[in-house]
């Protein structure tokens, strides 16, 4: 049994996060100024607030991070976000989302040092867990599958 004392929290919490992509394809991501994964490219997402369903914290942190309203699509994976030398343990849902209004732009600036959108296929080698397994899914979810549709 890991000794609990050591750990910022003795449980684990729930982190919510959206996979945000364009009409072009890119995903937005942020650049954390905060642990988990601090100096870390990330999806958009954030803490779980008492009673608030997932779909609900996606759709506010979307709003308060980068100040988009978005539409979710589904959900894309979850991640056992365990990252023991930050002592830090996450339950970290991913969706799909996409803007339905508003100019992405960085919010919380605090929290987050940039707010960018890249290319699928030009991605910053510094990923969070989180987004490497978010855009994964993505990739094998949709990507794939639309390429099994046409071929």
């Amino acid at each position: 049994m890991p000794d609990v004392a050591n750990h910022s929290s003795a449980n684990p919490r729930v982190g919510v996060g959206v996979l945000v992509i364009d009409e072009r394809g890119r995903v937005l991501l942020t650049l954390r100024n905060c642990a988990p994964e601090t100096g870390s490219w990330s999806i958009v997402g954030g803490k779980v607030d008492y009673l608030e369903t997932f779909e609900e914290c996606a759709i506010r942190e979307a709003r308060e991070e980068v100040g988009s309203h978005i539409a979710l699509e589904g959900l894309l994976c979850v991640t056992n976000h365990l990252l023991p030398n930050e002592r830090q343990h996450w339950v970290s849902p991913a969706f799909l989302g996409r803007v339905s209004s508003g100019v992405a732009r960085n919010c919380e600036p605090e929290k987050t040092s940039e707010v960018q959108w890249f290319p699928l296929e030009k991605l910053p080698p510094n990923l969070t867990m989180t987004a490497r397994n978010a855009i994964e899914a993505y990739r094998r979810k949709y990507l794939q599958a639309s390429r099994r549709r046409v071929g």
